[in-house]
């Protein structure tokens, strides 16, 4: 369980659309890829209602450019009247959007901030992320291929190779304190290629990009050591549960999830 000492955490929930129109969206006749249904329900539901679960979690903010797509559609209108969620119209992308949230008074670090298709997002995975995450600037959740596969041998991630193994991202992210704003900035920059793993490895520094090529780091030390160049604490969390990394970005993701979530009921 969460450790009690744990700081109320104020949860970031992506809910935005990206400038091309969603196969996932198109394919279901809904106006927003969150909207999707998986297994009858909306995408955007799972994550919501374990963040809202949450004893750690004082609040949840979704960030998308359309609010009312949510608050106007009935399956989702729930989160609208929900006293821990609030709405917030999102900017040009996440990371200046992000970097304006952070400029608020009224949001006191830590933020965690994961998506509306994370859908297999449990309490288990929130424990575990929060406990190990506390006390960093940055942290990032990952899992690794022997911790996927060994579930879910079928399925395909897009994996960055370290010399501790291969890793995929779990889509979960904390900001500890205000000296994560370098780091964000330079997400800014990398934005449109966060799907390109050299091309971020590479905006750290010719080290990390050499590193990572000749398998020289491991992933938990290269992340600690990208932390230490922008004066902070980094932190890799490998996560636990192999679902962390299991995301509804394809129709077959979907199909693996709806597989999970018939076997779990």
């Amino acid at each position: 369980m969460t450790d009690p000492a744990a700081p109320t955490v104020t949860a970031i929930l992506l809910a935005g659309s990206r400038p091309v129109p969603d196969p996932l969206a198109q394919a279901a006749g809904v106006a927003a890829k969150p909207l999707v249904p998986v297994a009858g329900i909306a995408m955007i539901d799972y994550p919501a209602r374990a963040l809202v679960a949450h004893p750690a979690i004082a609040r949840v903010l979704i960030l998308t450019q359309s609010p009312d797509l949510f608050t106007g559609t009935p399956a989702t209108a729930w989160l609208a009247d929900h006293p821990k969620v609030a709405f917030e119209t999102s900017g040009a992308g996440i990371a200046s959007s992000l970097l304006a949230l952070m400029d608020r008074a009224d949001l006191p670090f830590p933020l965690l901030l994961t998506t509306a298709d994370h859908v297999l997002l449990d309490s288990a995975m929130l424990d575990q992320f929060i406990a190990q995450a506390t006390g960093a600037d940055i942290a990032v959740a990952m899992v690794e291929r022997d911790t996927l596969l060994a579930r879910y041998p079928a399925s395909r991630r897009t994996w960055l190779k370290f010399r501790d193994g291969w890793w995929s991202g779990a889509n979960i992210f904390w900001f500890g304190s205000a000296k994560a704003r370098p780091v964000i900035a330079l997400w800014q920059d990398v934005e449109q290629d966060r799907k390109k793993g050299w091309k971020i490895l590479a905006a750290f520094g010719p080290f990390a990009l050499i590193g990572a090529a000749l398998r020289l780091l491991t992933l938990r030390g290269g992340i600690a050591r990208i932390g230490r160049r922008f004066g902070l604490v980094a932190r890799l969390v490998a996560m636990d549960k192999a679902e962390a990394c299991i995301d509804a970005d394809k129709a077959e993701d979907v199909a693996l999830i709806e597989s999970i979530l018939a076997s779990r009921a």
